[in-house]
């Protein structure tokens, strides 16, 4: 009989280093010269500079989608260097992450289901040489191309007992409104809020008939739309797209450019009782 390959789980890339520079290539080769073998896969590198939030936000909204084995290098981190932790988390769906310890890997593995987590502290998988602003190639890709390998998450590192939580902002719910705040910004200019299509729900079910609208800080009053596609060209409206959000947006333009805010911008749902 033929020899028995080796089979290298995928390696699925999110960071925030941009497509301008060498970051992202050089992590790349670190990976290959490791894992020769293993697939690799570019979520993103267009996350905004430093935003962690972000950065949890769509790597919660990606690993789904994904070979079960897949493992996720995510490196979004102001705080490269620090006492925070480089981390490699196992869950119970199969799927394994690496970045820092900032809360970024947190909703994602949350939803995943943690099941194990270790500190990368081994000398054997890492770069001989480790610098102090460049943990994703010389920490992070050299461990997520073990893992390809099949190396135990124990042989990287000490365990530890838990992941850095993200403190996203909660809405204020009251009876016939909800305030939230914009926490996310796609290239398109969608203003994505943390108000879920649930608590809109909860209005609609609480004042049957009455329909609700959105308001924007610096905004005029907006109807929720199913799709962008329903409203006419040039509208502001807002609707949920798939992080099952509520998002303003403007048809076939930019929602950011529009109204001039950004992240933490006040939204508000409210029914409209005339």
């Amino acid at each position: 009989m033929p020899p028995r390959t080796q089979s290298y789980s995928p390696i699925a890339i999110l960071t925030d280093f941009g497509y301008r520079d060498h970051y992202v290539g050089v992590m790349k080769g670190v990976i290959a010269s490791i894992a020769p073998k293993a697939t690799i896969i570019d979520i993103t590198h267009g996350v905004p500079p430093q935003s962690i939030v972000a950065g949890a936000i769509a790597l919660g909204e990606s690993w789904r989608f994904f070979p079960k084995r897949t493992i996720f290098l995510a490196v979004v981190d102001p705080g490269v260097g620090t006492a925070r932790a480089p981390i490699a988390v196992e869950t119970r769906a199969g799927a394994r992450f690496v970045g820092p310890d900032n809360g970024l890997l947190s909703i994602a593995a949350e939803a995943a289901g943690v099941r194990h987590v270790v500190r990368l502290e081994s000398p054997r998988f890492r770069l001989a040489k480790t610098s102090s602003t460049f943990h994703g190639r010389d920490i992070f890709a050299p461990a997520a191309a073990f893992i390809a390998r099949g190396t135990p998450l124990a042989s990287l590192g000490p365990a530890i007992g838990s992941i850095q939580p993200l403190k996203l902002p909660k809405p204020a719910i009251s009876l016939d409104r909800v305030r939230g705040e914009v926490i996310y910004i796609d290239g398109y200019g969608n203003l994505v809020a943390n108000i879920t299509r649930e608590s809109i729900a909860r209005l609609t079910a609480s004042f049957p008939g009455k329909p609700v609208s959105v308001r924007i800080e610096n905004g005029a009053s907006m109807k929720i739309f199913n799709t962008y596609g329903d409203a006419p060209a040039g509208t502001i409206l807002a609707t949920f797209g798939s992080f099952e959000l509520l998002e303003i947006a403007v048809r076939d333009g930019s929602a950011a450019e529009r109204f001039g805010c950004g992240l933490g911008a006040t939204v508000v749902a409210r029914v409209t009782r005339a």
